[in-house]
């Protein structure tokens, strides 16, 4: 069995990508609700095969880069400078000390290269040295003159359109950055181009067509479209959760400590919000109830936060390659009167499951003093989740 290079990834993430229009740095924008450079690092810092992710960076973007990739393990970012090729060369001079064998170096504006592109680009490297992943032109392609007239047709079946992650032994890209670094040349356009310069000969693997670079406003429409249709399995689910008032001075509902003059007799912290909104997830993924999940006998989850509960079954949606469309809670009691602090609960419920406030509701009502939440014995919560899949037959 052959030996795994030893191998590491530059995420080439420092310029302005203004053509994408949106008001800021393209690769910190959101697609399919998650950042452009977090979907275009995770599969890097993944892989079982890539030991170091070096992130190469404006140093004007710390604090939008920290949050959009928090949860992600990576090198320390490097500064990059005023061209892609100086941003690489800081990116390779930035792993010299790690000795990688193989240097994979990728766009942060090509957020959906997949884990088989990554493995491809590891085997050609290994195999050749210097190698890009290529995509086939369907379109006939002209060549047109400063008049805007066509000077020739070249043969289709001979182009290709590069893509990144491009692939290189690591001494030899690095020994090519600092000669064309030395020679004053700086106009390269990707790796392959000032390795050709350096004399190496740059073979071609599969791409992959989803692995397109996100240029324009058309770019990120087009693909916010086709994420969407990837989720066509759009599902429903409700919860209800009850629990009674005992001894105590505060409650835990919606994630959030509010002052009263009892507590919830529970067997956890007794959040009916929280607990109704994580049935009303795994209903909508037919995927049980909380107490099949965490059930009250098990004595770990004595007094356990429910804010754990909320995580464990949003994780079960992302698990099936999911996303939550909405959610949400209608408390049902006399007191503690929830107006004032709705926007605290939606806040919370947002922060414990990464759904976005705007699309999180937190309601109240009272049951106009009749019943046990009417006497004040207790409050009731109904839920209600929205969540799209990937269409599985």
């Amino acid at each position: 069995m052959t030996k795994s290079p030893k191998t590491a990834a530059i995420i080439v993430a420092a310029g302005r990508g203004l053509r994408a229009g949106g008001g800021g740095p393209k690769q910190y924008r959101t697609i399919g609700g998650r950042p452009v450079i977090a979907r275009a690092m995770e599969p890097f810092c993944a892989h079982p095969q890539v030991f170091a992710v070096q992130p190469i960076t404006n140093p004007d973007d710390v604090a939008l880069f920290n949050e959009a990739v928090a949860g992600l393990r990576y090198q320390a970012p490097a500064n990059g400078g005023a061209t892609r090729q100086a941003s690489v060369h800081a990116g390779l001079e930035a792993l010299a000390a790690h000795a990688p064998e193989i240097v994979l170096i990728h766009d942060a504006a090509r957020p959906f290269v997949s884990p088989a592109v990554i493995e491809r680009a590891i085997a050609a490297a290994q195999l050749t040295g210097a190698a890009v992943p290529t995509a086939p032109v369907v379109d006939t392609i002209k060549v047109v003159n400063g008049e805007g007239h066509v000077e020739a047709t070249p043969e289709r079946a001979k182009l290709r359109i590069a893509q990144t992650p491009q692939a290189f032994r690591f001494d030899v890209i690095l020994a090519a950055h600092r000669r064309a670094a030395a020679e004053g040349r700086d106009d390269f356009t990707d790796d392959a181009a000032l390795a050709e310069w350096a004399g190496l000969t740059v073979a071609t693997f599969e791409g992959d067509p989803a692995n397109m670079k996100l240029t324009t406003p058309e770019d990120f429409s087009r693909e916010e479209a086709r994420l969407a249709a990837s989720l066509g399995d759009i599902r429903m689910g409700t919860g209800y959760d009850v629990h009674a008032f005992g001894d105590g001075d505060h409650l835990m509902i919606c994630g959030v400590r509010v002052p009263h003059t009892r507590g919830f007799l529970a067997h956890s912290d007794g959040d009916v919000g929280l607990h109704a909104l994580v049935d009303a997830i795994l209903g909508a993924l037919a995927d049980g109830d909380i107490g099949s999940h965490f059930p009250p006998s098990d004595p770990q989850w004595k007094g356990a936060a429910s804010d754990k509960f909320l995580e464990y079954a949003v994780g079960r949606v992302t698990a099936r390659g999911g996303k939550i469309a909405n959610l949400e809670v209608t408390l049902i009691c006399e007191r503690p009167k929830i107006g004032p602090l709705r926007d605290a609960m939606r806040t919370r419920i947002s922060e414990i499951s990464g759904v976005p406030v705007s699309r999180v509701a937190v309601k109240a009502t009272t049951s106009e003093r009749l019943g046990f939440t009417g006497r004040e014995e207790g409050i009731a919560a109904t839920a209600a989740a929205t969540i799209r899949l990937p269409w599985v037959d």
